[in-house]
């Protein structure tokens, strides 16, 4: 049985300013829970309504009601595991590689399905602007699946960010040259993808070195794509060289 602190505590980690008080999470779903135990990211506890889970895997669970995992759960249909874990220490971004800067991405969903492509295109680190939605978000934990366990992602000051670096900035811009010609021959940059509403921000943009667009085929009254949907485009090219 859970207690009723505990479920109130839990419940409480569905907010950032809990989560970033307490240095913990909450991931629903067996995927991601392994992936999360199998990228040594440390539980702080696991609870579970199935025999089965519990005895068959190498972490250690709890054994819970239906009721209680309802109590606990933000999903409208919880899943059969519920874990809370403590969130990893971003690392240092690496270099030697291709980056993805967000400047200011506010949906859940998007940042989610973005770290999912970092990971399917082998972007090993993401920036996040300071006002990017929090990755430890439930909606965009449950977007990424599990690849949360596998992209460093780190927060901070995106313009500092920039003008630090000796790599080139590519920026995602309606007014950029063509995607479909740019060739891309560095083994490493940073791709800045901006907020859904008002695109890369006036003092990023300063900041950009190389600005690129994903040409209109179809009919002019489609204003934009979305910014995961953009990002999924321009890394295919980017890794197509």
């Amino acid at each position: 049985m859970v207690s009723k602190s505990q479920i109130k505590f839990i419940k409480n980690l569905q907010q950032k300013k809990y989560r970033a008080e307490h240095k913990l999470f909450v991931v629903e779903g067996i995927k991601t829970v392994k992936e999360l135990v199998n990228a040594n990211v440390k539980p702080y506890a696991i609870y579970t309504t199935s025999k089965t889970i519990l005895e068959n895997n190498t972490f250690k669970s709890e054994l819970i009601s239906e009721a209680d995992l309802k109590k606990i759960s933000a999903l409208k249909t919880p899943n059969n595991i519920l874990a809370v874990f403590y969130k990893p220490l971003a690392k240092k971004v690496k270099t030697n590689n291709w980056i993805v800067a967000l400047d200011d991405v506010r949906d859940p969903g998007n940042l989610g399905t973005i770290i999912r492509l970092c990971d399917w295109f082998g972007i090993t680190d993401l920036f996040c602007s300071g006002q990017t939605v929090d990755c430890y978000n439930p909606k965009t934990i449950q977007a990424t699946m599990g690849s949360l366990a596998r992209v460093n992602i780190v927060y901070g000051d995106l313009e500092t960010f920039l003008k630090l670096t000796k790599m080139p900035v590519y920026g995602a811009f309606m007014d950029g040259k063509n995607v479909y010609k740019e060739n891309f021959v560095e083994e490493n940059g940073i791709l800045v993808m901006g907020n859904e509403a008002n695109g890369v921000s006036k003092t990023v943009e300063k900041l950009i070195t190389k600005k690129i667009s994903i040409p209109q085929f179809g009919n002019k009254t489609t204003e934009s794509l979305n910014v995961a949907t953009a990002t999924a485009i321009l890394l295919n090219e980017i890794r197509r060289g």
